[in-house]
């Protein structure tokens, strides 16, 4: 898709709230074929929402984020949108993903590169009027539900407490895939189910209760951190 936007005469330009030398980086190692550009001051994002472009939901709370601790959001961390201008100005198609535990926190559900792109080149034959915001993008895939994806939170750090699954850099250990998590889940939950039809259930139901004591507060961090905004718009700065 990128080919196809330069070929048709337009440009690509990504913008992340970290620093420029984490966006070049990123740019560079993840051999995206367009630039990233810092904004970790929300300067564009200021930008866009002023002149009524584009608003963007923005998170704070990033502690799981900094498993890396070269990770730095330092106004917090945008959550994605996609913004198609003209060289005047001109809206042709706006997205933000709102927040939900639907799509994870904003982890989840993009809309597919093709559908957007289709919908920018008609419309740049068609109406000059701006459009609204996309409320229902053809996405690229479904996230997962809620509860499965914080079990494989608990797994990656064997139900100790949630891990994320923060990527990192080319020299580190590459981060574990989520969806090998589902044999961890599964052997844990065949555990309990065993635990109770062969040991005493008064036992084991204490035991249960004494590890839902241990997780408890890293699932109160995870239902924190990851925002959950079914309704209103973000908050301006």
């Amino acid at each position: 898709m990128a080919d196809a936007i330069r070929d048709a005469g337009d440009a690509i330009v990504g913008v992340t709230s970290e620093p420029q030398s984490l966006a070049t980086e990123a740019s560079e190692v993840w051999e995206l074929g367009f630039p990233c550009v810092g904004d970790p001051h929300h300067e564009i994002l200021g930008a866009c929402r002023a002149r009524g472009w584009l608003d963007l939901f923005v998170n704070e709370e990033a502690d799981l984020l900094k498993a890396r601790t070269w990770s730095a959001h330092p106004k917090g961390y945008f959550q994605p949108g996609v913004l198609a201008l003209t060289s005047d100005g001109r809206v042709l198609y706006r997205w933000r993903c709102r927040p939900t535990r639907k799509n994870l926190g904003g982890a989840g559900e993009r809309p597919t590169p093709e559908y957007v792109w289709a919908l920018v080149r008609s419309r740049l034959a068609g109406s000059a009027e701006d459009p609204p915001l996309d409320d229902s993008p053809e996405i690229d895939r479904k996230a997962p539900p809620w509860w499965l994806f914080v079990l494989m939170l608990l797994a990656h750090g064997w139900f100790l407490r949630p891990k994320g699954f923060p990527l990192g850099r080319a020299d580190e250990e590459p981060s574990a895939d989520p969806k090998d998590m589902i044999p961890r889940i599964v052997a844990f939950v065949g555990a309990w189910i065993a635990a109770f039809l062969f040991l005493p259930t008064g036992w084991v139901a204490l035991g249960m209760v004494a590890w839902a004591a241990l997780v408890w507060p890293g699932l109160a961090v995870v239902h924190r951190e990851f925002q959950n905004v079914p309704n209103g718009d973000p908050d301006a700065e």
